[in-house]
């Protein structure tokens, strides 16, 4: 079986998200190490300079992946925000997501004109999912590293996300993944929903990626 990488997959039809009210909340959920932040910081270097976007954080003792953010320039520091959880990190997102929606709330409030707000979660399993009070539109990483297994355990992350990312699809001749078993277990598990391999640390996806989440959200292009 051939893989196509860098290429949104579907196995059909999916109807549009309705425009919400305020900037459009995009929740990026996955295990720890698997590239959300990279994601992030990816995504924000390709639309900043055409869209008025910020990025909230979640770390559960630490600001580490703000301030990683920050130094990487990925936008200005005025529009990255760290939110220490001091708990279990889908907690913060899902049963009790009322110290990211405080922080939502500052975030608009400092910029009236927001189109997108990236929301990370910190590191969490795959039965982490976001409330949605919380993120409009969803997306869940996972890397290959984790082994080729990982699409078939399921978990909301992985079969209800509105796209799934497979990252560091470098790794897979190292780590001894295979990405075809991937790609097959991806679509059996996600029915119509869409997914995609990236290679983030070499930019691979990260268009697709923000066009899939411009069209989805009704985001201007």
């Amino acid at each position: 079986m051939s893989v196509t990488i860098g290429r949104i997959l579907e196995n059909g039809p999916r109807p549009t998200l309705p425009a919400p009210n305020g900037p459009l909340r995009v929740g990026i959920g996955g295990p720890v190490g698997s590239g959300k932040t990279a994601l992030v910081e990816r995504l924000c270097r390709h639309l900043r300079d055409t869209h008025d976007i910020a990025a909230i954080t979640n770390d559960i003792y630490t600001k580490e992946d703000s301030e990683f953010l920050t130094r990487a320039g990925a936008l200005d520091p005025a529009r990255i925000m760290g939110v220490e959880t001091g708990g279990c990190p889908h907690t913060a997102i899902r049963e009790d997501a009322s110290i990211n929606l405080a922080a939502v709330a500052d975030m608009i409030g400092r910029f009236p004109g927001l189109e997108v707000l990236f929301i990370e979660s910190g590191g969490d399993n795959l039965a982490a999912t976001f409330s949605p009070e919380l993120a409009d539109l969803t997306i869940y990483v996972i890397d290959v590293s984790a082994g080729d297994k990982i699409p078939r355990k399921g978990g909301p992350g992985i079969t209800k996300s509105d796209l799934l990312v497979i990252n560091k699809i470098d790794l897979a001749p190292l780590v001894g993944a295979d990405l075809s078993v991937m790609d097959r277990d991806a679509r059996r598990m996600r029915g119509r929903r869409p997914f995609i391999f990236t290679n983030l640390k070499a930019e691979e996806g990260v268009k697709e990626v923000a066009d899939f989440i411009l069209r989805e959200g009704g985001v201007r292009a």
